[in-house]
């Protein structure tokens, strides 16, 4: 039913969301997000008491929404590695009809380091893969507030660590392993170039940063103001997050959780970075954009302005994959 309902005409979305189109200055909000937005109830939770078990049972029910679909194009193969005495799952994707390429992607998922996992992000890691052409190393970290920052930092570092000292046995080139992720994972994958660059150990090639967390002091104003409530992901959901991630307050000003806060971006992996017009991310994620720019760092960086925060995993909405596949293409032209 939800198929057939978003390829209706764009005006008989907007007739069927009971508003007229929504805009921000110069950006109108995408019909079919529109539409869906009006039957999202996201703004009735209470953050107060919401707990992360009750937070993580809603994300797996909205996400029911947009059904995953294997696409019978990618093998993929789980790897159990050890961090901490403890385990955590790799899930390798392999494009079958480019099974012998060198090039890696080491990828994240979001969900505000709460909620989220491989099996959330799987449609988007397969799609990636496909895509790119590129092997996929999607990333099970452990999530807070069972396991705070700088915990699912280092699971990643780990994972990274992982995929490169196995690049033999893995059938990739060492120097050709990138790393990325969406929302809180394109936190991580910043974090992970940054701490690369700090111990001086081999950066990845290339950092994919899809709507990206940047800054947690979250002073801007898409957050304060255009996009605080209403439009999936909120300003209280982002707070909680971060209450539920972080030990301190005083994390916030740690560059590895908020990589805009860093005294220097220069010499990072080159990056494609994607924002959307009516995300709280929106501007923290532009201006990373900008001081990666700024730094001499090679940047393909694009604001998908009628778009929502976590758009990449709901590719049934009309644009998204024809999006996807610019985001691809633009970076395979940096790697």
């Amino acid at each position: 039913m939800i198929n057939f309902l978003l390829k209706l005409p764009n005006w008989l979305l907007i007739l069927f969301s009971g508003k007229k189109q929504i805009t921000l200055e110069h950006r109108k909000l995408h019909p079919p997000f529109q539409l869906m937005l009006s039957q999202n109830n996201i703004g009735d939770i209470d953050f107060l008491t919401l707990t992360a078990e009750e937070f993580r049972e809603s994300y797996l029910e909205q996400s029911k929404l947009f059904p995953q679909k294997p696409n019978g194009k990618v093998d993929t193969v789980d790897h159990q590695i050890s961090v901490d005495s403890e385990t955590i799952l790799i899930r390798q994707y392999i494009p079958l009809d480019n099974a012998e390429t060198k090039n890696a992607l080491v990828y994240f998922h979001g969900g505000g380091w709460v909620i989220g996992s491989v099996e959330t992000h799987n449609e988007l890691c397969e799609n990636l893969c496909l895509k790119l052409g590129f092997k996929v190393f999607s990333v099970d970290y452990r999530l807070s507030p069972e396991y705070k920052y700088p915990t699912p930092l280092d699971d990643c570092l780990a994972a990274y660590d992982w995929v490169k000292e196995n690049s033999e046995k893995l059938n990739i080139q060492k120097n050709s392993i990138s790393v990325g992720g969406d929302s809180a994972g394109g936190n991580l994958a910043a974090a992970v170039c940054l701490k690369q660059k700090e111990e001086d150990k081999l950066l990845p090639k290339a950092q994919l940063l899809i709507y990206p967390v940047t800054d947690l002091r979250f002073q801007t104003k898409s957050i304060q103001e255009d996009c605080a409530e209403g439009f999936m992901l909120t300003k209280a959901a982002m707070e909680w997050f971060a209450d539920h991630y972080l030990e301190s307050q005083d994390n916030v000003k740690d560059p590895l959780v908020s990589p805009l806060l860093a005294n220097s971006l220069q010499d990072l992996p080159p990056a494609v970075v994607v924002t959307a017009g009516f995300d709280p991310l929106r501007d923290e994620g532009n201006l990373f954009a900008q001081k990666l720019i700024n730094s001499n760092v090679r940047v393909f960086h694009k604001e998908y302005p009628g778009y929502i925060h976590g758009f990449a995993t709901m590719p049934i909405i009309p644009g998204v994959d024809d999006a996807l596949e610019e985001i691809s293409k633009e970076f395979l032209k940096i790697v």
